[in-house]
């Protein structure tokens, strides 16, 4: 986008809307970030409830193009958040390792025995904790049961991180 573009207001769904002004706003700095400019100025206008034809008029390109930059922009979104967890889960004081088979309903008295050795306060109740756990772990936790081996990770403040664990090679 030419400079001269980029400050220029949207005339769209709801209104003017000053995409530079969002950005600016909100932070947004391209050297420190996973998305381009345009990604950003792309998902800015679309959590607005701009319709996709509407910025392809704005950008002077085709609907799909922009669909195509938005789908990119919420790939590195997630990306990014996954790095997150992960270097969260790797730095965490208290890190428990729940193997598969094991009852969901043991792993509370797992993350507190760990957390209590490492002067860790959970901010959970039991029931509190199977739930986030089931719920980050996703299909690797099924009824009551862990079919696939998880990382509990609990942060210096109590908060907890779940991955899911790669299977060891021999």
């Amino acid at each position: 986008m030419h400079d001269a573009d980029r400050d220029r207001d949207v005339r769209g769904d709801g209104g003017d809307i000053d995409v530079a002004r969002i950005l600016a706003e909100t932070g947004f700095d391209p050297d420190d970030s996973v998305l381009t400019r345009r990604q950003a100025e792309v998902l800015a206008l679309r959590e607005r409830g701009i319709r996709q034809s509407t910025i392809a008029d704005l950008l002077g390109t085709s609907r799909a193009n922009v669909s195509s930059i938005e789908s990119s922009a919420r790939q590195n979104v997630k990306k990014a958040r996954e790095t997150i967890a992960f270097a969260e889960a790797l730095t965490a004081p208290v890190q428990v390792g729940v193997e598969a088979g094991t009852d969901l309903y043991e792993v509370p008295k797992l993350v507190y025995d760990a957390c209590d050795e490492a002067g860790v306060k959970v901010n959970y109740t039991a029931p509190d904790l199977m739930k986030i756990i089931a719920d980050d772990a996703g299909d690797a936790v099924h009824g009551r049961e862990v079919i696939e081996s998880l990382l509990v990770g609990v942060t210096s403040t109590g908060d907890v991180r779940v991955r899911q664990s790669a299977a060891e090679e021999s």
